[in-house]
């Protein structure tokens, strides 16, 4: 608890300092979908889609995604109209981490051929590092709007829940999630499969399953906390869907948690034409629906919480990598970094750049 308090306070320390200085530096966001760039002295923002996940899921690893990564990496910047002399440094999130857990030594090569081709030093990001990027962007955007404890960020490999002294994350984001789903209930690789309809049973497993995989929620967030949820799998997704299947007004920007369990009551009885039927939109769009409901649902539960606030934002980890004096530091002593990627895992990021030869 002591050290998410200090990486807490630390990244707002260090968010402070980079924005009342003028150092230039370029930041690139990689998570599981592609890579989104942002610079310190510019509003504007570039990205890429490049699956970083469906290449491992099928046994393939990274490697047919070192391409267009580096020409992301040395497109994007050019695209935004970046400083080519600002500094430039890679944070490797949910995707990273499931290849740095699949074969270390493999990804640290992949990323060091990545650097030779781009001078872009890619560093894979501890979970609880970026639960601190995911507060501090929340906090930014949303200001005396976010009148939560805590923001909750389900992306498609990860989710977090951040606040300023306590934080929980997990590699259950909403393709992991469904996939596993998936594999459990319909015997299936693919995602997003067919869930809907459901059994009474089946829609039992499905919690059960989820409970097991939250099970550390409470010994990490002891304390009491809410929630403002910021991605759009809620609110695009699950929020007017339970607002209209609960009659609610749909102008509402929260809902309780009894609204969510009774609308997946009557979503998991239906197929997923039915579905678009009653909520409006393609069945496809609605392919991710039921899986993020109980998600979302199992998340509640977790964490004790009966109402849920949302909010959209475009919420990036580009502010809090832009202020990470500790990843920049990396970035200068990259060659070590690798090293210690190697032999140490996740804990590379979190030891001391200035103790490399």
């Amino acid at each position: 608890m002591r050290l998410r308090i200090l990486v807490g306070l630390l990244c707002w320390v260090l968010a402070a300092a980079a924005i009342a200085g003028d150092r230039c530096r370029v930041a690139f966001d990689m998570g599981s979908s592609g890579i989104r760039a942002g610079a310190s002295n510019s509003s504007v923002m570039a990205s890429a889609n490049i699956d970083y996940l469906g290449p491992q899921w099928a046994g393939r690893g990274l490697e047919e995604t070192l391409a267009p990564t580096i020409a992301a990496l040395h497109d994007l910047p050019e695209k935004a109209g970046f400083d080519a002399n600002c500094e430039q440094l890679g944070g490797g999130f949910s995707a990273w981490r499931m290849a740095l857990l699949a074969n270390g030594h493999v990804l640290a090569a992949l990323l060091e051929r990545l650097h030779a081709a781009t001078g872009v030093s890619v560093l894979v990001i501890p979970q609880s590092q970026e639960g601190a990027y995911g507060y501090l962007g929340a906090r930014q955007a949303l200001g005396d709007g976010l009148e939560t404890s805590h923001v909750l960020d389900i992306g498609g490999g990860s989710l977090q829940i951040a606040g300023g002294t306590s934080s929980f994350g997990d590699l259950l984001g909403q393709k992991v999630w469904q996939r596993y789903l998936c594999q459990e209930i319909r015997n299936s690789e693919s995602a997003p499969c067919r869930l809907q309809p459901m059994t009474g049973d089946e829609l039992a497993t499905a919690r059960a399953l989820l409970a097991n995989k939250l099970k550390d929620v409470g010994s990490t967030l002891p304390e009491p906390i809410s929630m403002t949820a910021i991605s759009r799998p809620v609110s695009r997704g699950v929020l007017p869907a339970v607002l209209k299947l609960n009659g609610e007004h749909a102008g509402r920007m929260r809902f309780q948690r009894r609204d969510l369990s009774a609308a997946i009551e009557q979503v998991s009885r239906l197929t997923m034409e039915e579905t678009a039927l009653q909520l409006g939109g393609s069945s496809g769009h609605l392919a991710w629906l039921l899986s993020d409901m109980l998600l979302v649902e199992g998340l509640l539960e977790a964490t004790r919480g009966d109402t849920l606030m949302v909010a959209e934002i475009d919420l990036t980890n580009i502010p809090g990598l832009l202020a990470d004096e500790r990843a920049f530091a990396w970035q200068r002593h990259y060659g070590c970094y690798l090293d210690r990627l190697r032999g140490m895992g996740l804990d590379a990021y979190a030891s001391d750049p200035d103790s490399c030869p």
